[in-house]
């Protein structure tokens, strides 16, 4: 769409560009220099033609081009009058320059060279004062130029403020959207979560109504371990499979303490590399002896997950628990710390 906008803006421009040019090839009598006349006219076409379609129409037109707007907007009106002769210099086609050159000016407001724009106006009224007389010159198309740049660049302003205001507004639908699209994921996933928490702790809980709080040792140890895994689920969540559960549950079973936290290094993870760093925590735990074992996630950016198993010292079974399992989990090979 925006290639079609500009390819008929261009052609509009061509056009009007033509038509202002063939203005003053309709000689009512003959110039003093036609030649140069002809000259003039071709030197406008190919600068403003240059003008519409050099790049992208989105960039500042190059210094080289602006510099050869400024010439033309110099020698166009300056070398017409000259040539059209000391009688005729205010017949249409010897004035035609002071519109032509104010179309070119407008062309380089919308190319982004609004300071070459407004020196060229300057240029254009002191050369038609200079030829014609400030009143002429003023009456037959200076105060156009005047009009037709200020107008340009009026537009071109608004329109790069429209984009900008566009560009924001798609910027604010994107991160609206993705942060509904978060919320939507996180309700899922908190949904989730009670589910597995009321299938998981719904049965002991219904048990302790049931007793109004008397169990007996096997039940009081299926709490416990309920608990744990309720707790495993809300705290550490993307750390668990089937495999890594099953060793929770057999390592729990010895009467180690198991204790699991998510801080969010996981999150971005893609499942592959999930996978590999459960299969290592789920060895990690099958090896596992201590009395108890703490499992925590890392924002270190070579190291995963860290486990950390403490035990009562032998020597000292009253002194301060000593650190008997220490395994970090790397982060896979093709994976990155989040």
């Amino acid at each position: 769409m925006k290639a079609s906008l500009r390819s008929a803006l261009s052609a509009l421009g061509v056009a009007f560009t033509a038509y202002l040019a063939v203005g003053g090839m309709f000689w009512t009598s003959t110039p003093q220099q036609p030649l140069l006349m002809v000259a003039m006219i071709a030197l406008y076409l190919v600068t403003v033609w240059l003008c519409i379609f050099w790049g992208s129409g989105t960039t500042p037109l190059p210094l080289w081009l602006t510099a050869l707007a400024l010439l033309a907007a110099v020698l166009v009106p300056n070398v017409t009058w000259f040539a059209a002769g000391d009688d005729v210099r205010l017949q249409t086609w010897a004035t035609w320059g002071l519109g032509g050159i104010s179309a070119l000016l407008a062309i380089l407001v919308v190319r982004r060279r609004v300071w070459a724009a407004w020196i060229g106006v300057v240029i254009l009224a002191v050369s038609g004062s200079f030829w014609i007389g400030i009143v002429s010159a003023l009456s037959l198309g200076a105060v156009g130029a005047v009009v037709w740049v200020g107008i340009a660049q009026l537009v071109t302003g608004l329109m790069a403020r429209a984009a900008r205001d566009t560009a924001e507004l798609t910027e604010l639908q994107r991160s609206s959207s993705e942060w509904l699209a978060s919320q939507s994921g996180r309700r899922r996933e908190r949904r989730v979560t009670v589910q597995r928490a009321i299938a998981l702790a719904g049965p002991v809980l219904t048990r302790v109504i049931e007793t109004g709080g008397v169990l007996d040792d096997d039940e009081r140890a299926l709490a416990r371990l309920s608990e744990g895994r309720l707790r495993d689920e809300l705290r550490g969540r993307r750390l668990l499979d089937d495999a890594v559960r099953l060793q929770l549950e057999t390592v729990r079973r010895r009467g180690t303490e198991v204790t699991m936290l998510d801080e969010g290094g996981l999150d971005g993870v893609e499942e592959t590399q999930l996978t590999a760093i459960r299969t290592q925590l789920a060895q990690a735990l099958a090896d596992a002896r201590s009395e108890r074992v703490f499992i925590r996630t890392s924002q270190h950016e070579s190291i995963a997950v860290t486990v950390v198993g403490r035990s009562r010292s032998e020597d000292d079974p009253d002194g301060e628990d000593v650190v008997d399992l220490w395994h970090e989990i790397r982060w896979p090979a093709d994976a990155d710390a989040p």
